[in-house]
């Protein structure tokens, strides 16, 4: 099942679209309104969500795009990534990512993952074979697999599971801004239109802001 989700994200993705001008930025074109709100982490802040998986090639293509965009957000947007868990390794590897988030390390080994997966070919599809690696990278292994292991990370997994559910996703990598609206590489036209509708999308929630008080 996991594969055909794969194969249906991957094939419905094209890297190479045309990038939207801003105006021509549309609701059910370059993006689709959520039927229903989903709860930010953050109320306040403008929230862009990244629902991703290590093992997708297309979101490894999306890092170099993504990445640099994402650290030069203003004070007023705060980016959150999200693993994609459809069973299998994907469940593996998203426990992975919530792990290392929990340590407070993910940031520091999140390019060195993607780059193992993608152009070292090592598969980090059981604890053992994570914590090894990790090691090689500065991770205390046995920190990592008691984390791993514990009640905390099942019930961040738990949740992770539940927003991918609201958010209604089939694919990955999917970019939701402020619980309200998703888009992916196909419908925006690759990775540098995925951050042009994003910008377009945080502008749209900010001028909906109500004004401070005086």
């Amino acid at each position: 099942m996991r594969n055909l989700i794969l194969s249906a994200a991957l094939a419905g993705i094209s890297l190479f679209g045309a990038t939207a001008h801003a105006e021509d930025i549309q609701a059910g074109k370059q993006y689709v309104e959520l039927t229903s709100v989903v709860p930010v982490a953050k109320p306040g802040k403008i929230e862009v969500v990244e629902l991703f998986w290590y093992g997708c090639p297309h979101c490894y293509q999306l890092e170099p795009t993504i990445q640099p965009w994402a650290a030069q957000l203003p004070a007023d947007v705060n980016f959150v990534r999200i693993p994609a868990m459809f069973g299998g390794v994907w469940n593996v590897h998203g426990q992975m990512f919530l792990t290392l988030e929990a340590m407070g390390v993910e940031a520091k080994v999140h390019d060195a993952i993607f780059t193992a997966i993608h152009r070292e070919g090592k598969k980090l599809a059981t604890p053992e074979e994570m914590a090894e690696f990790l090691a090689g990278q500065g991770i205390d292994k046995d920190k990592f697999l008691s984390t791993f292991n514990s009640f905390a990370i099942k019930g961040q997994m738990e949740k992770a599971k539940k927003l991918a559910m609201a958010y209604q996703i089939t694919g990955v990598p999917v970019l939701v801004v402020n619980g309200k609206y998703r888009f992916d590489l196909g419908t925006a036209g690759g990775p540098g239109g995925a951050i042009q509708v994003a910008d377009h999308l945080i502008a749209k929630e900010r001028a909906a802001q109500p004004a401070p008080a005086k």
